[in-house]
């Protein structure tokens, strides 16, 4: 009860801040997954090895898409109806959504395995590259299990007002992957296969905790066996608030696949190589943005339940404010230092350090505004309208970035694929204010309704 008083009572200034703290922890550390992976790879097998493990980042989107959609669906209904004070229901959304968990991830492991050899290829595996890309994949395709439990119920945990608990469960996976990292890669010497045992170890690791969690008192809500089965009237809203970042990871793994294509006819694979330490950098800045949304999800769910239109509004302000802080920060550092950044992953190839010079900078031109287009995309999956969500989601991703990487390259060759990026987050950026604004003006009348209504 303390954490429903919490959410509907304390300073929404002060509750963002204190929910946002564990959360951008929480998603720097689990960053650090496949970023750490990299450095180490990179650092330690070679620059080719480099450029397989990136050959795999398609793959890993499309795992951690489904626990997504499972994930944040599962969160935010949890959320709403924690609001609404309907804890029964909560706790079914949770058992409904652990059920969905159990049956996705094998279902996925499955497929995988039934594809992988024309699935890489599709996503760019040549010759070179293929046998690195080969055996990481093997590898982590057996914990995806652990992968989806762990990361879904983990943002359940936070929708539920218990931010650091979320916090200290990816410290303790991200952790463990940091040190067992080197110990196999370079001390066993196991390569690019250490690095996948060592992911696979600390997402099982993740997942016991977080189950434990759910059976003890810490949470706000507990995982009743009974309720270990499929409520279809639940899952049906589930599914509607989860599609829109499931849409985007989907979106994502094509756009990687597409990109690896185009990466290799203009640039080879150490190209794609160096789109790998691209994607790490945007990484880390995407992932300290969806941590004001980490923040403040829970609040906009809970006090739209609640009815509570003036406190959702004022977290949507701070959110905002907030993320475009994080972006114009980033933007600077990165092209303050890129040189700096590229050789923490690999110092040896000139060539893979030329090409990814020549990137970097251009693909962030438009960071400053990314933050306000992320946050202002997630408020709609937020207050549960889904629709609205998954269109501004994939306008980026698929609407402008996919026609721009088939256009541009065609013109102005590897320059063609690094300037899509910022054209695509600049247009979409636009499309996601004008929204935005709309349910601004919407949220202004509501509130002013419920002023009448009180008085």
């Amino acid at each position: 009860m303390e954490k429903i008083h919490e959410l509907s009572k304390e300073t929404v200034g002060r509750l963002m801040l204190k929910y946002f703290i564990p959360a951008f922890i929480g998603v720097f550390v689990n960053a650090l997954y496949n970023i750490v992976d990299r450095i180490f790879i990179g650092q330690g097998v070679g620059a080719d090895a480099l450029s397989g493990i990136s050959v795999i980042f398609p793959v890993m989107l499309i795992m951690m898409g489904f626990g997504m959609l499972i994930g944040i669906g599962t969160g935010v209904y949890v959320s709403i109806n924690l609001g609404q004070k309907n804890f029964e229901r909560a706790e079914k959304t949770l058992g409904t959504g652990f059920t969905l968990m159990l049956i996705v991830s094998a279902i996925i492991t499955i497929i995988i395995f039934l594809v992988k050899e024309p699935m890489l290829h599709s996503f760019g595996a040549t010759s070179e590259t293929i046998s690195y890309a080969n055996d990481y994949l093997d590898i982590i395709v057996g914990g995806v299990v652990f992968m989806v439990v762990g990361f879904s119920l983990n943002n359940v945990i936070r929708s539920e007002g218990n931010a650091k608990i979320a916090m200290y469960s990816m410290i303790i996976s991200a952790g463990t992957n940091i040190i067992l990292d080197p110990i196999f890669i370079f001390v066993l010497d196991m390569g690019v296969k250490g690095a996948a045992y060592a992911t696979v170890i600390s997402m099982s690791i993740l997942a016991a905790w977080v189950l434990v969690h759910f059976r003890s008192s810490r949470s706000v809500i507990k995982l009743h066996a009974k309720y270990i089965n499929i409520d279809f009237g639940i899952l049906k809203e589930i599914l509607a608030i989860g599609m829109a970042p499931f849409s985007m990871q989907i979106a994502n793994s094509f756009v990687q696949g597409l990109l690896n294509k185009k990466l290799i006819t203009y640039g080879g694979d150490l190209a794609v190589g160096a789109m790998g330490i691209i994607n790490s950098v945007a990484t880390l800045v995407i992932m300290a943005i969806i941590a004001v949304n980490m923040a403040s999800q829970p609040i906009i769910g809970f006090n739209f339940g609640a009815n509570a239109t003036g406190r959702v509004r004022d977290a949507l302000r701070i959110s905002l404010i907030a993320a475009t802080i994080i972006s114009i920060g980033a933007f600077i550092f990165i092209q303050a230092i890129p040189g700096l950044i590229i050789k923490l992953f690999n110092s040896d190839s000139k060539v893979l350090y030329e090409i990814t010079i020549s990137g970097i900078q251009v693909v962030f031109i438009a960071l400053p505004i990314v933050g306000f287009q992320v946050v202002a995309s997630n408020f709609f999956q937020s207050i549960g309208k889904a629709k609205i969500a998954m269109i501004l989601t994939l306008l980026r991703q698929v609407i402008v970035l996919i026609p721009l990487l088939y256009i541009l390259p065609g013109f102005i060759g590897l320059d063609g694929i690094w300037r899509a990026f910022p054209i695509a987050d600049s247009v979409s950026a636009v499309v996601v204010a004008i929204f935005l604004a709309r349910e601004w003006k919407r949220l202004n009348i509501l509130e002013e309704n419920e002023g009448i209504a009180r008085g």
